[in-house]
């Protein structure tokens, strides 16, 4: 699983979430869908930016302006950890920005679910032309929306340590010639084949609770020297 399929994967998910969350909420219009941290921040190895997925362009103004004002269902949802919703929008008055910018596009009513998971957020906004007209969201929908959600955020848990194992094996390939200099330089005073020279070169990182890489730049740093005397006490001590 390479970067670029991971981030593709997972934004399908986010789509996939929001297009379905409005299929199966009765009155709704648009959603959206954003992945984020515990803050609000972005995510590490997440798609890039904080809304994920909408089901309509207009929808990301709306979520735009709740991240640059800090003011809004989904700020208001990740701050409680609680569903929050506005009956209707036109009498609300605890988000003017995301007021106006709602009212403008003729939306009335929203709801916006968090979902929390080993350091990530997904939050699901729903949105309705009808005043009053995502009643009973909370109940009927909910338990729906947080199994889909919980699939994504499942798909991004594997995203994020696919990334991390592409970044070891990077890491591996990156300091495997200078581990292989070093085991030239074990095999040159221990006249031993490349095979015991890198167990040695492991032990003797086991034993000092050093990475194999760091030690291996160490030995070949500073040619060899130093090393048979930390090779005699690693025999001493089998």
């Amino acid at each position: 699983m390479d970067e670029r399929g991971g981030e593709i994967s997972l934004a399908r998910g986010c789509t996939e979430l929001a297009e379905r969350a409005v299929a199966s909420t009765p009155g709704s219009c648009a959603a959206a869908v954003t992945l984020t941290d515990a803050t609000g921040g972005p995510l590490a190895g997440a798609p890039e930016g904080p809304a994920a997925a909408v089901t309509h362009p207009d929808v990301s103004g709306l979520v735009a302006v709740q991240w640059e004002y800090e003011e809004g269902p989904v700020p208001g949802a990740l701050a409680s950890g609680e569903p929050v919703v506005a009956g209707d929008v036109l009498r609300e008055t605890r988000w003017p920005r995301f007021r106006a910018m709602a009212l403008q596009r003729g939306l009335r009513a929203c709801a916006t679910f968090p979902y929390r998971h080993d350091g990530a957020v997904l939050t699901v906004s729903l949105y309705a032309f009808r005043p009053e007209g995502l009643d009973g969201v909370v109940a009927g929908s909910g338990p729906q929306l947080a199994e889909l959600a919980a699939a994504v955020l499942g798909r991004d848990r594997r995203y994020r340590d696919a990334l991390v194992e592409v970044e070891q094996l990077n890491s591996a390939l990156r300091s495997r010639p200078v581990v292989d200099q070093a085991c030239g330089i074990v095999m040159g005073h221990e006249r031993c084949g490349p095979e015991e020279a890198f167990d040695l070169l492991r032990a003797l990182s086991q034993r000092t609770n050093r990475k194999l890489s760091e030690l291996a730049e160490a030995i070949v740093r500073n040619r060899g020297r130093g090393v048979e005397e930390h090779l005699g006490k690693l025999r001493n001590s089998r």
